[in-house]
């Protein structure tokens, strides 16, 4: 089930994930194009896909750019579940209301989701996949450092610009934007005033948070399953997913592509923009009609 309306951003739609817990996107192009479901990474939204998203309905696509369960405009669980079958669970639901099946983008969490989901079910549930940074095998150091970030600054900040002041510090090589409006929409205001990060805080701290439900058994398995194709998009700057991480994903899944961005971390997308969204429309144009 989906709700359609108008936004600034492109189309705002709704639709009702695991739980009945409403999952909030932002649709690009024509709805009746092939689509391409964009799945950001833990602590993004949404918004993080915009230029990519944008720019694939330019393309002649129908990008459809997910706020995961508990974050951004999706609703919070009142379960506080938020384990990766959760995730899984919402992206098929998702998935059964696009007609055919959809391409998958998903960085870090949601490429873990979008792993599992085309890895675990029917060959032509999915008609490719793209992992962005993000691999069965994967750093503990780098994965630490997100943790760490994530559940730091529990309290909020007094001002974006504090926020913006945590974020250069977690992404030192990144030059810092000239407008902080696009931070804005990754932040909330609570009752206090405080800014806080646009997350459920049970997502870090419940017991059925993603950190207790990754299995690098399970995601290995998926990755031998998948019958689609396949790209894996890395950082070369990345602490999460190494060269040898790379390696191993493409042992596992030998029809698989693999592209390093350099100048980029494990926010790829973020970091260099034009070169993976170029990656990513190139990759899709290959693709068999």
């Amino acid at each position: 089930m989906n709700v359609a309306a108008r936004s600034s951003s492109g189309r705002s739609n709704s639709y009702l994930g695991r739980n009945r817990v409403r999952i909030v996107a932002d649709g690009y192009g024509d709805p009746n194009a092939p689509a391409v479901v964009l799945l950001h990474g833990g602590g993004q939204t949404r918004h993080a896909w915009g230029s990519t998203a944008r720019a694939l309905g330019e393309a002649g696509w129908h990008a459809l750019a997910l706020d995961l369960r508990g974050h951004g405009d999706s609703a919070w669980d009142p379960l506080g579940d938020y384990s990766l079958d959760a995730f899984v669970d919402d992206l098929l639901a998702v998935a059964a209301t696009l007609g055919r099946p959809p391409v998958l983008v998903g960085a870090s969490l949601g490429g873990l989701t979008s792993l599992l989901a085309a890895g675990e079910t029917a060959a032509d549930s999915f008609r490719a996949v793209v992992l962005v940074d993000v691999a069965p095998k994967t750093e503990p150091e780098g994965v630490e450092r997100i943790v760490s970030f994530m559940g730091a600054n529990p309290d909020g900040f007094a001002s974006v610009e504090e926020a913006a002041e945590a974020i250069a510090g977690y992404l030192p090589h990144r030059p810092r934007p000239a407008s902080l409006d696009g931070l804005k929409k990754n932040l909330r205001e609570g009752r206090d005033g405080r800014l806080r990060w646009h997350w459920d805080p049970a997502f870090m701290r419940g017991e059925r948070r993603v950190q207790a439900s990754r299995d690098p058994d399970r995601l290995t398995r998926a990755a031998r399953g998948l019958r689609v194709p396949a790209m894996l998009v890395r950082g070369r700057m990345s602490d999460v997913v190494s060269e040898a991480g790379a390696r191993h994903f493409i042992e596992l899944v030998p029809h698989a592509r693999t592209v390093d961005v350099s100048g980029a971390g494990h926010m790829v997308a973020g970091d260099e923009n034009d070169v993976f969204t170029a990656a990513v429309i190139e990759f899709l144009e290959r693709l068999e009609p």
